[in-house]
């Protein structure tokens, strides 16, 4: 049924998403029984309607609300691909998406969930794809990408209008295919990922700045084993 995601309105509308300083994840105010918290951003949380469970919800905070008519568009040039998701609408303060199933990146490495090369490869093309689309893939990391039957879904595509390389994805990239072997398949302590995280925020890595960022990293890791 066309426009059938509106059900959701009502319940929505009590719920307010408020953004934090340091690219920190957002905060939710308000609560309802019908809603279901399924991910939380910097910029937006995504809910799932109990009744309509085949969509997502991702409701901005008021300070980040203009992103959702850009990331509508970004949707529909994209079109339809394997990997992203569909973009139904959007009203006041929310985009709708379709729902997709699967475990973050970020999930995988504090649950210990083996990440497949294959993924990797997917976001490589995910990123080709959009740039024959005519856009700029970037703010790609850990929480942006789904594991699905060891396959990659991005379900993030706010920032593919903005301008310049943010250098996320490559330096994902090169810790895969350089470190992720010592982890592989363990459990890592949420404290460790928060401080890589926040670590890599606070020192804005540049193009050629990873390797050295990388030893910090290792050295982390090793103290903890």
């Amino acid at each position: 049924m066309p426009n059938d995601w509106l059900e959701a309105d009502p319940y929505l509308s009590t719920i307010k998403v408020i953004s934090n300083s340091d690219n920190e994840p957002v905060t939710i105010e308000g609560n309802s029984d019908v809603l279901k918290c399924i991910g939380i951003g910097t910029d937006a949380a995504v809910f799932q309607y109990i009744h309509l469970p085949q969509y997502a919800y991702k409701l901005y905070s008021e300070e980040k609300k203009e992103k959702i008519k850009q990331e509508a568009e970004i949707y529909h040039r994209l079109g339809t691909s394997s990997y992203f998701s569909t973009c139904y609408g959007y009203h006041k303060n929310y985009l709708v998406l379709q729902y997709e199933e699967g475990i973050t990146l970020y999930d995988c490495l504090l649950r210990g969930i083996y990440i497949p090369k294959q993924v990797v490869q997917d976001v490589d093309n995910a990123r080709e794809y959009a740039r024959q689309k005519g856009m700029n893939p970037r703010d790609i990391h850990l929480r942006n990408i789904l594991l699905q039957n060891g396959r990659a879904k991005v379900i993030d595509v706010s920032e593919y209008l903005n301008t310049g390389n943010d250098y996320r994805w490559e330096h994902l990239r090169k810790g895969y295919d350089e470190y992720y072997h010592l982890i592989a398949g363990k459990s890592i302590p949420i404290f460790i990922l928060e401080s890589i995280r926040k670590w890599y925020s606070q020192r804005r890595i540049g193009e050629n700045q990873i390797d050295d960022f990388m030893q910090d990293i290792s050295k982390l890791i090793n103290f903890w084993k």
